[in-house]
């Protein structure tokens, strides 16, 4: 669709017309339908791609296409009534998480889809919670209205009980399943009936069907009573609402829903079909009517590099840069591409940056307007807008991009640890440098993606979030990459830590004639709290050692904390603190203290009761009541705790807890226990100490 001059002025001058939203949910819950539908009525595009035929737009990558589901969240730009609406389609996996984390950082609110049979699944409350997380205003669309079992009031319900949100419906269903005809609008209190034979695109503004009537009058006022609740300084509107809610008008309705979607109070809930185009318009005007702007997000907390205090920085174009980079591409036809978010000020092609993240200097050669994997080259992004850049060499995920007239640092991001490992290697030696190029590109793309060399077998071993994550991973090697390479068996990223504090002292002496090498550290070591991960501090006084000694020392530890003292697995949650320590003024060097660093440590470690500990993840089993018992016996047999369990519609939901290492292969082995009709998710959970006996296997391996 081509812009007008009109949509090209809304980008630089009125900010209050721009909406950057997210679209989210639980795998095949139909983000990437209701995606589609909103390109196709937005005349983005003139054709619908359908995600079961592999041809979704926001789909594009091939592995997508035959899998049917989302694996890198996509950005698109469409317009509607006159507002400009950054969308980003993000997946549903779990495996994916990393996508709907970094996309969320960045979006001013959400649309959160449900399947209205299933209701709030595992996956919706992951994608919630991290919502929450961020602060995220959201609305909710119940979609797949026109299937059998289709319960809109039923999944608001859930989103009540599961999610703990404010959801109330402001739209009440026409039928259901193959009934399913339209809904009522109950801000305006009209029915809106789709003709099904025009996709979608035209449907009548009636009266509300004689037998809705009373149901639509009672769901108003539960709406219109809860408004009144949230904005308790509006005094007009809770009187009107008291004494005569017919004399409310439509904007008074909209611009209290608005406020208190805004604020985060309330989760307004559409319903709809995407794949039968019902409902999809009705969603972008609620998306332009309560969504908020970047003005309604209000100002971004920075740190100020030069003053070395936390700033607000303000939504406007006329101050000086400040953007995010959430997400590296690379893109076959130019290169490396860096999406950013705008929070403030004007990015123009060729202005000098700044990398306040890494200390680099950056320019930026070309700025791209991107509708998945097509794209359109400006001149020009403004506040609040989402771009796609090309030249930044240094930027990774999480890095703030600003103007060198005020260098400023914003909040990072941060990223879980990889759970599942395995080692690669290329089939051939031609391909080992095209195996380096292809892991390099890939980790910079993905903060949940680990490459690291293994000390003792010099072997190259991945990191990532689940099998089907490093699957895909593979998979992207062999198709963008050319590289032919062979993967052992998944294995268990374990990590150790220490049970109790020690110490160290430690010297490194070498004497071969001439110049030898010499440093002493001493360290102590305690444990830090679950989770909060490693600190090192430097404690020295008085020039013990030198500064120039101190960071080559921290880095030997560092290195130390890498390798672990049992099996060679990463050491997590400890404090170390250098204390003392002497140097010699001929045999000192950087290295004798880096290496120095690395063996006080190990020394430490051993004396402080180390121990190894796994993954636990979070299981969730969907199954017929039939196989309740074979599934929660075979989870025990997996060393697995149930934590819960519920029933809905003839089926139960189990919540329990396993360790990753006895889940491989739970896929076909639940399959054969429920006769195909069981389903599960997965995410990781927590880090929990290894059983003994298990340990010291681990430790012989």
């Amino acid at each position: 669709m081509e812009k007008s001059d009109k949509d090209n002025a809304a980008d630089k001058s009125n900010l209050s017309n721009v909406r950057n939203i997210g679209i989210m949910a639980h795998i095949d819950a139909g983000k990437t339908t209701t995606t589609e539908r909103i390109l196709f009525y937005s005349g983005r595009q003139h054709k619908i791609g359908e995600v079961h035929e592999g041809a979704a737009t926001m789909d594009w990558m091939p592995q997508e296409q035959e899998r049917g589901i989302t694996i890198t969240s996509a950005a698109t730009t469409v317009f509607w009534k006159g507002t400009k609406i950054n969308i980003i389609d993000t997946p549903g996996h779990v495996d994916f998480t990393i996508e709907v984390e970094r996309s969320l950082r960045v979006l001013d609110g959400s649309v959160a889809l449900f399947c209205s049979v299933s209701g709030v699944e595992p996956q919706s409350e992951t994608v919630w919670r991290q919502a929450d997380k961020y602060g995220v205003p959201r609305i909710a669309f119940v979609n797949k209205m026109d299937r059998m079992g289709a319960n809109f009031f039923e999944a608001v319900h859930t989103m009540r009980d599961k999610l703990h949100a404010n959801a109330i419906p402001v739209q009440c269903p026409i039928g259901a399943e193959s009934e399913f005809k339209g809904m009522v609008d109950l801000v305006k209190m009209k029915a809106y009936i789709f003709h099904e034979e025009k996709q979608g695109a035209d449907w009548d503004e009636v009266e509300i069907p004689a037998d809705l009537v009373e149901k639509c009058n009672a769901m108003r006022s539960a709406l219109l009573e809860e408004l009144a609740t949230i904005d308790e300084e509006n005094e007009s509107f809770m009187q009107k609402v008291l004494e005569d809610p017919s004399s409310l008008t439509e904007k008074e309705i909209n611009a209290a829903i608005r406020k208190g979607v805004c604020k985060n109070k309330f989760n307004p809930v559409l319903c709809g079909s995407a794949f039968k185009n019902k409902g999809v318009q009705q969603l972008l005007d609620a998306v332009v009517a309560w969504m908020p702007s970047p003005l309604d997000r209000g100002d971004i907390k920075a740190h100020d590099l030069e003053t070395d205090e936390d700033i607000l920085l303000s939504p406007n174009n006329d101050q000086p840069l400040a953007a995010l980079a959430f997400k590296i591409m690379t893109d076959p036809y130019v290169g490396r591409l860096t999406y950013l978010r705008i929070y403030s000020g004007t990015l123009l092609k060729g202005t000098p940056l700044l990398n306040t993240t890494k200390g680099e200097e950056e320019r930026v050669s070309r700025l791209l307007e991107m509708h998945a994997n097509k794209r359109e080259e400006k001149e020009a992004f403004y506040t609040g807008d989402i771009v796609a850049c090309i030249g930044l060499r240094k930027a990774t995920t999480g890095d703030t991009i600003c103007s060198p007239k005020r260098p400023v640092l914003l909040e990072k991001m941060e990223f879980p640890e990889p759970v599942i490992e395995m080692a690669i290697e290329p089939k051939s030696k031609g391909d080992r440098e095209k195996l380096a190029m292809a892991l390099s590109s890939l980790s910079i793309e993905d903060p949940t993606f680990r490459v690291s060399t293994h000390e003792e077998t010099g072997q190259t071993i991945i990191a990532g979030m689940g099998e089907l994550h490093l699957e895909i991973l593979h998979d992207r090697m062999k198709r963008e990459f050319s590289v032919d390479a062979n993967v052992g068996k998944p294995q268990v990223a374990y990590k150790e830590t220490i049970t109790i504090p020690g110490s160290s002292q430690t010297k490194f002496v070498k004497q071969s004639g001439g110049r030898g090498q010499y440093a002493h550290v001493e360290l102590e070591i305690r444990p830090n709290e679950k989770g909060k991960g490693n600190e090192v501090v430097s404690k020295i006084v008085g020039g013990v050692i030198p500064k120039e000694y101190i960071t080559p020392t921290i880095k030997g530890i560092e290195e130390g904390l890498a390798t672990g003292v049992l099996a060679g697995y990463n050491l997590v949650d400890v404090i170390v603190e250098i204390v003392f320590g002497s140097y010699h003024d001929v045999d000192s060097s950087e290295m004798a203290f880096k290496i120095c660093g690395s063996m006080a440590l190990k020394e430490a470690a051993r004396k402080c009761k180390p121990i190894i500990l796994e993954p636990i993840m979070k299981v969730d089993i969907t199954t017929p009541e039939a196989y309740v018992g074979d599934i929660i016996g075979d989870l025990n047999r997996r060393r697995g705790q149930i934590m819960g369990q519920e029933s809905s519609k003839n089926t139960f939901i189990i919540h329990g807890e396993a360790p990753l290492s006895e889940m491989f292969g739970y896929s076909t082995s639940l399959r054969s226990q429920s006769s195909g009709r069981a389903s599960y998710s997965m995410e990781p959970s927590h880090f929990k100490e290894v059983p003994a006996k298990i340990q010291q296997d681990i430790i012989k391996k």
